[in-house]
């Protein structure tokens, strides 16, 4: 016969015991399962063998063997006044007997069971961000020097389809001054970095994510690159000003989340910083201030610079 665990045990290691049992009896249906719900129904201390045979329908042999691998761990083998072999609860268990069911029939709520080898933190579902220091501040092309002819146009739609994501990147590229060649990797932190902008008389660093014309809905937030993330890896540029772009609307939660990640970096770095949108119509605008910059050098209509269709 095994060596009982002792209830001083039991009291140090109840999370670990409880976990240790259920995986041990199974899911339901299981000789071992079976077996052990048979020794815990209702109030009886103990069961012999010819009950739990009765209650689960397993052979005495069966009983048996299920037996010798049980005992000592899950219950204790006795025996009855005239000699029968039985099984005798555990106190500790039967108190959590629902416990380790559910824990049995389910991985999930075993990989959420916390013991001490095993810490379970639940991670709060939002995180305040301090913006004690924080100087951020929203912007929209017609406050960027750089930007200065589209103030001169009122109107705007959405810019077309025709124009292609990287014909309107090196169009942005002309219009600030920038020479650098940005090819697209699956690393980068941003589509366009530029140290050439002007802002307040100022030259700054600024970092622009474009989304393409192959995205036919308002720009969300799971829409922000393949996972989802283009937003955080933007915010990592060591840039003064981000700009989200994009050829239709965009979702209210793009500018949120990106104000908020402006005001986070800022609050650390001591830096003051700027955000802004350019959603369809801004791009439209801007792509009529500056028809020749847009213009000069495109491709054939319907295709960008790296062979892909618009």
């Amino acid at each position: 016969m095994k060596t009982p665990l002792s209830t001083s045990d039991f009291a140090s290691n109840a999370p670990e015991q409880i976990e240790r049992v259920a995986k041990l009896i199974g899911r339901a249906g299981s000789h071992k399962r079976l077996v052990f719900e048979a020794v815990y129904y209702h109030k009886a201390k103990s069961r012999t063998v010819e009950e739990i045979r009765k209650k689960t329908g397993l052979t005495r042999n069966q009983v048996l063997k299920v037996g010798s691998v049980l005992d000592g761990v899950a219950f204790d083998q006795t025996t009855t006044p005239s000699g029968e072999i039985a099984y005798a609860r555990r106190r500790e268990y039967h108190k959590h007997k629902q416990e380790i069911l559910a824990l049995a029939d389910s991985r999930e709520k075993r990989d959420k069971w916390p013991t001490k080898r095993k810490v379970v933190v639940h991670a709060p579902k939002s995180v305040a961000i301090p913006a004690a220091g924080a100087k951020v501040k929203r912007l929209y092309i017609d406050d960027v020097a750089s930007f200065a002819k589209v103030k001169k146009i009122k109107g705007g739609t959405s810019l077309p389809n025709t124009v292609s994501e990287d014909q309107f990147k090196q169009g942005v590229q002309r219009i600030i001054g920038e020479p650098g060649e940005f090819k697209d990797w699956p690393g980068e932190k941003s589509d366009l970095y530029t140290t050439r902008l002007r802002l307040n008389g100022k030259r700054v660093a600024a970092a622009f994510a474009f989304k393409g014309p192959g995205l036919k809905t308002p720009l969300y937030l799971g829409k922000m690159g393949k996972r989802g993330n283009q937003y955080l890896r933007l915010i990592q540029e060591e840039a003064d000003v981000y700009f989200v772009q994009h050829w239709r609307e965009i979702d209210p939660d793009v500018i949120d989340v990106l104000e908020r990640l402006a005001v986070a970096k800022s609050a650390t770095t001591g830096k003051p910083l700027w955000y802004g949108i350019i959603d369809g119509k801004d791009s439209h605008r801007l792509y009529l201030a500056y028809p020749t910059q847009f213009n000069n050098g495109a491709k054939k209509k319907g295709t960008n610079t790296k062979g892909r269709k618009a």
